[in-house]
């Protein structure tokens, strides 16, 4: 997946978080929920609740049709312990709808074991829970118990990405199906570098690993240049940077083919440093005329421009 998937459903059962970790500081929730002067800490069960098993009153069938992804909890975390009094009816609804494919994203890898199904089992085959690791520290935290844990499909989230990660060390090639990485958007967004970008798509290379870079984020640093990214240009700039990778087929059980190297993989993919799509990227972008290292030191210099949030 490198791309939001069209027709699909988004479905918030419940609304409001707690700030967990770095990568909360700006989270887009509380920016959307203070401007209509929502209290983003109040976890609240939503009126869509039971959207996967509605039914339309003409024929009974379900609105939402079979084999649609449904982008789930994406304004809180399924994995919230405020929400533990409602998940075991999640739960019962994600299971009546295996015709459909969950996603969520989470912070809270931590609690899975306490909080899934008794049917569970090494998982289930239309959901898929991502990991979001923002920073070297809750990669190292994270990571390892993503790893062992019984989930199915497994999606590395690097988003917002603060600095540059180093995931070698935990075989993602094994258990992994992709990595996204993208910068943080919003006012007040910190930098995100295209060489942290670049890093961690070598290694998915390296790997075998489905790589996705989503979108620059507002603060944009390229060869020490910090650049501000209008809002309607950050998935843009990242899509035109064509340094997105799908490895090979996998066979036996998931794993890699084994009949073809990582050498392989990069001859079939654009491996380059110097991205295509950043001709232009200068001209629709506003260099703020810092070095990379003044950038990190005074990110409150920078007015980055924007034209609006997700």
């Amino acid at each position: 997946m490198n791309a939001l998937e069209q027709r699909s459903k988004m479905w918030n059962l419940w609304h409001g978080c707690h700030k967990l970790s770095a990568g909360c500081e700006h989270c887009y929730v509380y920016r959307g929920d203070e401007k209509r002067g929502i209290d983003s800490a109040a976890i609240v069960k939503t009126g869509s609740f039971d959207l996967p098993v509605q039914r339309k009153k003409r024929d009974g069938t379900y609105k939402i049709p079979e084999g649609t992804l449904v982008y789930t909890c994406f304004t809180s975390d399924f994995f919230l312990a405020d929400a533990d009094p409602w998940r075991a009816e999640a739960w019962d609804m994600i299971r009546e709808r295996s015709d459909l494919r969950f996603l969520m994203i989470t912070k809270r890898i931590d609690r899975l074991a306490e909080c899934v199904p008794d049917d569970w089992g090494d998982g289930w085959e239309h959901v898929t829970i991502c990991c979001t690791v923002e920073n070297q520290e809750r990669a190292d935290y994270r990571l390892p118990i993503y790893k062992a844990a019984p989930i199915k499909h497994k999606r590395i989230i690097c988003e917002p990405l603060l600095e540059r990660i180093d995931i070698a060390s935990y075989d993602i090639g094994e258990w992994a199906e992709q990595v996204l990485a993208g910068g943080e958007s919003g006012a007040g967004a910190r930098p995100c570098d295209f060489e942290w970008v670049m890093a961690l798509r070598e290694e998915c290379v390296r790997q075998g690993v489905a790589f996705w870079f989503k979108q620059t984020g507002a603060k944009f640093i390229k060869d020490g240049k910090l650049y501000g990214i209008p809002r309607r240009l950050q998935h843009v700039q990242a899509r035109k940077a064509g340094v997105d990778f799908t490895p090979c087929p996998k066979r036996n059980g998931g794993h890699r083919d084994p009949r073809r190297s990582a050498e392989e993989d990069r001859e079939q993919q654009p491996s380059r440093r110097e991205p295509t799509g950043f001709a232009d990227f200068q001209e629709n972008s506003r260099c703020q005329g810092h070095d990379e290292n003044e950038s990190r030191g005074h990110p409150g210099h920078i007015a980055a421009k924007q034209d609006g949030e997700e």
